[in-house]
């Protein structure tokens, strides 16, 4: 070495590359395994972004849908011009203060059946085995007074399987009935049922503990014996609904009603004897009236039909306040004409 060369100082040294032995992790492997956590976190985040536009979509189409049903509006656009045409109402079910058979669902249907001026007549689909009184009468009640306003515009009642008690109490406020041959007609009746433990609760030894303000505020309480004065009153109101529910089929039928001393017993029979009675007109079916009686093909559907929102909304309701009413007051008889 000659006297003009140094030394390289130790601190400068090349550092020879370290090669890991074997089974020893590489020597980056901490920038391997934080590249493939945050690669994970975007993935994961990337997938949360998707789910959630899914279901901000998914919600705004199902709010879409609700105010679509609310207001009856078409999603398919605008309204369409309708010529000449049947209107067709469909009254399914109990008549009721929920359902298709409902006073609320029925009457604005009506309304928007015969205020149509494209509609040539009126159909009322029925298919129900009887139910409340008073939703029959409140039906009745819009149907004389829509036909008083639009006395050119005939309202026809087609029955389908059964159109019995309170059923037939709106198909008698029609024009004319048409009926399948074994649809079942008539049940012109009224009834009160409920349950007597009494019997029950002496066996078992239970005592009714029954406390009232008004000496018949418990009328019809099922665990208590049921007094000759209440079941008489009971039986007068049952009277009385039921000569209403026969001047609606004496008015609505008139001369064609060949009366017999079980018509209004609360017997029902077949649309061909129906027929031969006065209950009915003749066999018919939608499609038949409209086509042969009407003269008008072309059938729109009127009926009001409920959305998801409406229902769900309605039934919270009904139990809330069902649930309220029960805990107040106990359950009543009903009332029904069935």
């Amino acid at each position: 070495m000659s006297d003009n060369q140094s030394p390289t100082p130790p601190s400068q040294a090349p550092v020879p590359p370290v090669t890991p032995g074997p089974g020893q992790p590489p020597i980056n492997w901490e920038r391997e395994v934080l590249e493939k956590l945050v690669f994970a976190t975007i993935k994961e985040q990337r997938a949360n972004r998707r789910w959630s536009i899914f279901f901000k979509i998914f919600l705004l189409l199902l709010i879409f849908l609700g105010i679509a049903s609310y207001f009856n509006l078409s999603i398919l656009g605008g309204d369409t011009e309708i010529g000449r045409h049947t209107a067709l109402i469909e009254i399914e079910g109990n008549i009721e203060s929920e359902g298709s058979g409902s006073a609320a669902v029925v009457i604005p249907a009506l309304n928007k059946a015969f205020g149509d001026d494209s509609s040539v007549a009126v159909v009322l689909h029925i298919n129900s085995p009887g139910g409340s009184p008073v939703q029959a009468g409140m039906i009745v009640d819009e149907i004389m007074r829509l036909r008083k306003g639009y006395p050119d515009k005939p309202l026809y009642a087609v029955v389908d399987e059964i159109c019995a008690s309170g059923g037939y109490y709106i198909a008698a406020s029609a024009d004319r009935i048409y009926v399948n041959k074994a649809s079942i007609i008539g049940s012109i009746g009224v009834l009160m049922d409920g349950f007597g433990f009494t019997g029950a609760m002496e066996k078992l030894g239970v005592e009714r503990r029954l406390l009232t303000a008004g000496e018949n505020k418990g009328f019809m309480d099922p665990f208590s014996p049921q007094s000759p004065k209440h079941k008489e009153h009971a039986q007068e109101m049952l009277n009385e609904i039921h000569e209403q529910f026969i001047d609606v089929v004496r008015a609505g039928r008139g001369t064609r009603l060949h009366e017999t001393p079980e018509m209004f017993s609360g017997l029902f029979w077949t649309g061909t004897r129906a027929i031969k009675m006065g209950l009915a007109d003749d066999l018919g079916s939608v499609d038949s009236v409209a086509r042969d009686v009407v003269k008008a093909e072309d059938i729109v559907d009127y009926t009001q039909h409920e959305g998801l929102p409406e229902r769900v909304l309605k039934k919270f309701g009904a139990a809330v306040g069902s649930g309220a009413f029960k805990a107040a007051a106990g359950e009543a008889a009903r009332i029904s004409v069935k």
